[in-house]
């Protein structure tokens, strides 16, 4: 490990120990016995395959190029650290960034089902974020949809020449957008409403974390886009490792 990853890397860990110390609450990660059970198994269920690819994903990458692991070790401190600083919102929830969007630019979407699953099962024992029963459900929102979300319009926007720090931007805000669609749809099947359905019950639990989550989805856009021009500062080689900046644009920095 060069003397420029220490310094990320000890930057990194450190922030994740502030976070660590923060005093929870009952955030946007679905709470421990919230969902019943048989919506608890089936989520898991759904999240199977994407795991199994993600497992062979980074694998795959790590035979490849063992430098890679000192990204994929950041990318998934990066989610645990904003993933875990929550700000209240409406009616006694809160909401958080997820930091996934960074793991789907630079390893893909299958990649960080397991770093997401990863930070949610030490969320769950060690900061009572989420849930064990609810593992499931939270790592297809935060893992699984937003991810596939962030990495496909980073792609799109690649292949329609858009500025990279703009394509940047957006994968992480949308991702992060996407990621509280899935949740709010997931709480409304689990709890319909009497007047309306599965719709109007969707419809409250996404204007229930609107008024937080907008901004927050910005500011996981900016924060992203910074993380990314420190890495092409002190890890261009790395991220030329594994095709994410060409030579070219490595000596355009």
């Amino acid at each position: 490990m060069t003397r420029r990853e220490k310094i990320l890397l000890k930057a990194v860990i450190a922030f994740a120990a502030v976070a660590a110390v923060a005093p929870a609450s009952n955030a946007m990660h679905i709470m421990e016995g919230y969902l019943p059970a048989g919506y608890c198994v089936a989520w898991g269920v759904i999240c199977l395959p994407f795991l199994i690819a993600g497992f062979i994903s980074l694998r795959n990458k790590v035979r490849e190029n063992r430098r890679s692991m000192t990204l994929i070790a950041m990318a998934g401190a990066f989610i645990f650290v904003i993933s875990s600083l929550k700000i209240p919102s409406v009616m006694g929830s809160c909401s958080h960034m997820t930091g996934t969007g960074l793991g789907a630019i630079l390893f893909g979407p299958a990649a960080v089902s397991v770093l997401g699953i990863i930070v949610l099962i030490f969320q769950a024992v060690l900061l009572a974020h989420g849930g064990l029963t609810t593992l499931g459900a939270n790592t297809f929102s935060m893992a699984v949809a937003g991810p596939l979300v962030s990495f496909g319009l980073y792609k799109l926007c690649g292949k329609l020449r858009v500025n990279r720090r703009v394509s940047i931007f957006l994968a992480a805000f949308l991702g992060d957008l996407f990621t509280y669609c899935v949740t709010s749809l997931q709480l409304a099947l689990a709890y319909p409403s009497e007047a309306g359905g599965v719709g109007a019950s969707a419809v409250k639990f996404l204007g229930v974390f609107a008024p937080t989550q907008l901004p927050l989805a910005v500011i996981e856009g900016i924060l992203t886009v910074v993380i990314v021009i420190g890495l092409e500062t002190y890890a261009a080689p790395e991220l030329k490792s594994i095709g994410f900046l060409t030579r070219k644009e490595k000596e355009a920095k």
